[in-house]
């Protein structure tokens, strides 16, 4: 189990022990993508998806699920978070790019609350425009920026 936290001294799933750990400034960015035929695409820019503002929607849900994490992933802390940005970005022909920004001064990352922003974000598009695009997938959800805490700057791609 080297590795892994989220075990008891029995060897059972646990939320981690936080207590002992330095508050510090710590930010989560995420990036991910939905693919969609190049005229769903096209609805969703000239306004024409019948259920409204599908970038404004799925830009609230991402806000809303990192606020909610803890209730949605088993063992996650829940936080007071500071600040969450989502920005969903079309990328023509055929996709609309998500990333979210999470950030506290806390005891714990935020790396899942970006994660779950992102995939909300996403299925939000996905929902509202099911009818017309049910080929749509939801790819590359990643961490791509964590900073602060114990374990220091991670950078991907």
């Amino acid at each position: 189990m080297s590795g892994f936290t989220h075990f008891d001294a029995a060897g059972r799933a646990a939320m981690v022990d936080v207590s002992d750990k330095d508050c510090t400034v710590r930010v989560a960015i995420a990036r991910g993508r939905i693919v969609m035929a190049p005229e769903t695409l096209a609805r969703i820019m000239d306004g024409q998806v019948g259920k409204g503002d599908v970038l404004g929607v799925a830009r609230l849900a991402g806000i809303m699920a990192a606020k909610r994490t803890a209730e949605l992933i088993p063992l996650c802390h829940p936080l007071m978070l500071s600040k969450v940005s989502v920005e969903l970005t079309p990328a023509a022909p055929d996709a609309v790019e998500i990333e979210a920004m999470v950030k506290l001064t806390g005891q714990t990352g935020v790396e899942m609350e970006a994660l779950t922003a992102v995939t909300i974000a996403a299925l939000t598009v996905y929902d509202m425009c099911k009818a017309a695009d049910r080929g749509m997938r939801i790819e590359a959800v990643r961490l791509v920026h964590k900073s602060g805490g114990k374990s220091g700057e991670f950078h991907g791609a």
